[in-house]
């Protein structure tokens, strides 16, 4: 089934951080909107001048977007996830081109199922910005730039 732009970043949403309340999935869309306006790296190349669907749908980024995983079903995917108002709003919100300032130019979060984020995002292409809810989010490095 082909979803719109719109619809795939809502089910995004709600698979990626619909247990993190408001905060959470506004500061996931962030990271998806940073990542489109990114002007050097890997998502830079991906998004091709503010390709938002080419973000989303960029192979091994979202675990939501896997139906599949390590050859075991995955069923929270984004085929599963049925978006609520709130999941649309916030996914026009960051269509529209906003961000929120409490992840800055964040451009990877990830849950490391701990109380403390690590100090770097693996390969350390990213460094600690700040906690939400369970997400750790991470500004690019020098690093990134060579991606």
């Amino acid at each position: 089934m082909a979803f719109d732009t719109r619809e795939l970043f809502a089910r995004l949403l709600k698979c990626e951080a619909g247990g993190e309340g408001i905060d959470g999935m506004a500061a996931v869309a962030s990271i998806i909107i940073n990542r489109t306006n990114a002007t050097e790296g890997e998502f830079a190349r991906v998004s091709n001048g503010g390709d938002v669907r080419a973000i989303i749908e960029q192979p091994n980024q979202f675990t939501c977007l896997k139906t599949s995983i390590g050859g075991a079903y995955n069923p929270q995917n984004i085929y599963n996830m049925v978006p609520e108002d709130i999941h649309y709003e916030i996914a026009d919100w960051a269509l529209a081109g906003n961000t929120v300032s409490s992840v800055g130019n964040s451009l990877f979060y990830f849950n490391p199922f701990s109380a403390t984020c690590p100090n770097y995002f693996p390969s350390n292409i990213g460094v600690i910005y700040n906690r939400i809810g369970d997400h750790c989010f991470y500004s690019p490095t020098q690093a990134y730039s060579k991606t």
